[in-house]
């Protein structure tokens, strides 16, 4: 395969999805009968996407498998075991998703075979461990996108807490101020995340009654009232005033490595990850969580916020930088008279178009040419020699690290 060849892709229809977003995006009737909550594009196992050409359609796990060096290139071919490193995703929040960790790779090939060993069907409802890999991961928001990101400093969390719930937590939050480290933090949330169904009632009810008369001076109690309403009797009620609180604007994004606790909100973004589905849950959630696997993979230490900008790459190209060694995303925007040319050497990229039209094309003699509208997207292999998108539209380009 050594053309740029335009996917199909499945589009994930979780609870917690928006029934507009992507609808609108791909210019489908809305709103949809069905929440649709990640469009996916990749070569994951459990939802691939499809390579569309004249006579066929065709998996692009199957094309990568036949056809590993053409499409990964013979450096990314031999790193990854003829496997696409990344999973490409556009998510579309209804409502809050759960507040969730991921392994990092060790504690992934060891879980994965765990519980291939015990016989857990890889769809089980109870399985923490989809695939062997970890999964890194970075959201680019589309429109305000409101997230909670790794543990605030203890300080701030215990002056949070104290505000909502100094009676009901009395002593949880005693023994956190005598011991403000790494094992105190963990000590701190396995007890919440284990605490009795009578004993989370307590909490929440206190919490909630502080937070309500609080929620208009600062959006961390307007979150929890929010959280509420969506997860009613949910301890991942509290996280606002334990997690940091971010509001992203369109265009900036947020890393998270493996093991960092987090939760997404409201709003849509781009993401890209390392090509995994393991996710570990705390709360927010009617899906399985198992508190005894999450704290195994947490990373209890506090983590300053960080927000990444986009920033300058090649003519027409703006590239957000983080310590992944799977992906790299960038922004293009070509313009009149000025299109975007892709470097000789490099792996397998997938183009989206998030708004307006663009012309995707193979410089080589003969090569083909797409003209790509919003919501749509396309693989480009490492054996095209050159690619170039000319036109007036915004893509998002994931690829892999030179």
């Amino acid at each position: 395969m050594k053309t740029i060849c335009v996917l199909k892709n499945p589009i994930q229809k979780y609870a917690w999805g928006s029934h507009t977003f992507l609808a609108e995006l791909m210019g489908r009737p809305s709103p949809t009968q069905e929440p649709e909550a990640e469009l996916w594009m990749g070569a994951h196992s459990k939802a691939p996407s499809t390579v569309e050409t004249v006579d066929k359609a065709e998996s692009l796990l199957d094309l990568i498998a036949r056809y590993p060096q053409d499409i990964l290139g013979e450096k990314t071919a031999a790193a990854y075991n003829c496997r696409l490193p990344y999973l490409f995703k556009v998510l579309a929040l209804g409502r809050a998703l759960s507040i969730q960790a991921h392994p990092n790779l060790d504690q992934a090939r060891k879980g994965f075979q765990k519980e291939n060993r015990q016989g857990l069907p890889l769809d089980a409802a109870d399985r923490n461990y989809r695939d062997d890999n970890h999964k890194p991961e970075l959201i680019s928001a589309l429109t305000p996108f409101w997230a909670l990101n790794g543990f605030r400093e203890i300080p701030d969390m215990l002056l949070c807490l104290k505000k909502v719930c100094s009676a009901a937590l009395k002593q949880e939050i005693h023994k956190l101020e005598q011991t403000s480290d790494g094992p105190g933090l963990k000590g701190f949330i396995a007890r919440l995340l284990t605490m009795e169904i009578e004993a989370v009632r307590e909490v929440l009810a206190e919490a909630l009654l502080h937070a309500e008369k609080l929620q208009s001076q600062n959006p961390i109690f307007e979150w929890m009232v929010r959280l509420h309403e969506m997860y009613p009797g949910d301890i991942g009620v509290l996280f606002p005033a334990i997690l940091n609180l971010v509001r992203l604007e369109p265009g900036q994004a947020m890393y998270l490595p493996a093991g960092q606790f987090h939760a997404y909100l409201d709003g849509m973004g781009i993401e890209l990850m390392a090509n995994s589905d393991n996710v570990l849950r705390g709360g927010l959630t009617p899906k399985h969580v198992d508190v005894p696997a999450l704290l195994e993979v947490l990373e209890f230490k506090e983590q300053p916020l960080e927000i990444i900008e986009l920033q300058p790459g090649q003519a027409c190209e703006k590239v957000y930088h983080t310590p992944a060694r799977e992906f790299e995303l960038s922004v293009i925007e070509p313009s009149s008279g000025k299109p975007y040319v892709s470097a000789a050497e490099r792996s397998a990229e997938i183009l989206l178009v998030t708004s307006g039209k663009v012309v995707v094309s193979d410089d080589a003699a003969g090569g083909t040419t797409f003209t790509l509208s919003s919501g749509m997207s396309a693989v480009v292999p490492a054996a095209v020699e050159s690619c170039r998108i000319s036109g007036n539209g915004t893509v998002y380009k994931a690829a892999i690290p030179s």
